[in-house]
């Protein structure tokens, strides 16, 4: 299996590592300038890669079973973490992504792992999101949304049922992180648009509920689902905020002072890119 990949800033053995795991129509070019920023806020490495079925990855075998955010995080991203030589920073996670890194925290004890940032995150299937996949799988049916998927990945059709097909099947309904939040054992911040499309402010609750360790929250007035395009600034503080207080916790990395501003670091591989849509 090939995974698309981009690096920015030092590597893990120079620094800490930020890895970004990304939506579910998502690859490395849907983060956009985010990547960049989030490096030079904070001076640590940026890892991105495209799971499998995204971007310019292999594709996935299709149809993907209701565990596949589970295979996803023990079987990929462990590899990926070990392939890249990780050895300290944080998983920064969107939507599917945000799941995948929570599910990875609560089931494998990796010390090398200091804190999750989640933004909009699914820890439980709830109405409005299926209902928001459904008129999703709709305007993708009709075009629109075909052609502009077209633009990031190089099978369109493959990414999109790789994340359409599991969550509208039937068996997925009762998909539910809460063990997986019982077992985390780093902080966490959430990061949630307040008129988010996929979720409603119960997936918070449900994370304070089950969470022993500190959850930090982040609400965004005006902003749905894809914080960091639609509130970008105030998305990068309240994660870079975040991952600088840890970081100067652990005593790592050249991490720069409150207010302080760094240029953005050279990307090893990839490009940046506007992401055409906010489906997830």
């Amino acid at each position: 299996m090939r995974l698309e990949y981009r690096m920015i800033g030092p590597r893990p053995d120079a620094a800490p590592t930020l890895v970004l795991l990304h939506e579910g129509l998502g690859c490395v070019a849907g983060w956009g300038s985010f990547a960049q920023d989030l490096a030079a806020a904070t001076g640590a490495g940026v890892f991105a890669y495209s799971r499998a079925g995204y971007g310019r990855s292999s594709p996935a075998k299709l149809p993907r079973p209701v565990s596949f955010m589970h295979d996803e995080a023990r079987d990929v991203l462990a590899r990926v973490l070990d392939a890249i030589g990780f050895r300290r920073g944080l998983l920064v996670g969107h939507s599917d992504g945000a799941s995948i890194a929570t599910i990875y925290a609560g089931s494998i004890q990796d010390h090398r792992v200091r804190g999750l940032a989640l933004m909009a995150p699914h820890f439980f299937t709830e109405d409005v999101g299926i209902a928001e996949i459904v008129r999703t799988r709709a305007a993708f049916e009709a075009g629109p949304l075909r052609a502009k998927l077209a633009r990031w990945h190089a099978d369109p059709d493959n990414a999109f049922h790789s994340w359409c097909g599991p969550w509208l099947n039937p068996e997925f309904r009762t998909w539910d992180l809460s063990d997986a939040l019982a077992h985390i054992r780093v902080p966490i911040l959430i990061v949630q648009g307040e008129n988010d499309q996929y979720g409603t402010m119960r997936q918070i609750e449900v994370a304070q509920q089950e969470c022993y360790c500190p959850v930090d929250v982040a609400l965004l007035a005006n902003t749905r689902h894809a914080p960091h395009r639609e509130a970008p600034e105030a998305t990068l503080r309240a994660i870079s905020d975040f991952v600088n207080r840890l970081l100067r916790e652990h005593h790592e990395g050249d991490i720069p002072a409150p207010g302080e501003v760094r240029p953005a670091r050279a990307a090893a591989s990839g490009r940046s890119a506007k992401h055409p849509s906010s489906a997830r």
